[in-house]
């Protein structure tokens, strides 16, 4: 029987979605068995799988709390499945926060929950103000004014470099590949 990996997201605008989608067919198209769900319908037991990608978005410099929650509350199962973690920021546009080890967000997280998973990554999100209800719109453009970027654009800039994306899911199947995690 072949691998089983699973990808869980948390996305408030979609840009995270989008990119388990991409690492869905990254790895679908290597004939490996893959399955996609939110974190909200994720309902399947940890241990049962030989590789889970967990991806995040940030809103309002924080990850979703169920997120949150599933690490912690799984902390155990996790260390016995091989882990990749991806936090899905717009500070990380800039390049030099744009790393695991420089990323403000990604490094808050995992010391928060006390986990370290077996591939950690960053990824730019996309900047869309128009899909941004009146509140967000002012927080964001509020945060962006802070952090010098753009707070007057018509349209979307998704920041999100896909090469990037590709090499994560390089990563993560050659970390398959190399079998079981040593525990």
């Amino acid at each position: 029987m072949g691998k089983k990996i699973g990808i869980i997201y948390s996305s408030v605008d979609g840009q995270t979605k989008k990119i388990s989608e991409a690492l869905l067919h990254q790895i679908r198209g290597q004939h490996m068995e893959a399955t996609l769900w939110s974190i909200e319908d994720f309902k399947e037991k940890v241990t049962d799988f030989d590789l889970l990608i967990i991806g995040a978005s940030i809103r309002y410099g924080k990850h979703n709390i169920r997120v949150r929650e599933f690490v912690s509350n799984n902390k155990e199962k996790l260390d016995k499945v091989i882990t990749a973690f991806f936090s899905v920021n717009l500070v990380a546009r800039k390049e030099e926060k744009n790393s695991p080890d420089t990323n403000p967000y990604l490094i808050k997280f995992l010391k928060e929950v006390e986990w370290e998973p077996d591939l950690p990554a960053v990824f730019a999100g996309k900047l869309d103000y128009r899909a941004y209800s009146f509140l967000d719109r002012i927080m964001i453009k509020l945060i962006m004014k802070l952090t010098h970027g753009p707070t007057k654009t018509e349209k979307a800039i998704e920041y999100t470099d896909w090469k990037r994306v590709r090499d994560f899911g390089e990563l993560v199947l050659t970390r398959l590949e190399r079998g079981p995690r040593q525990n």
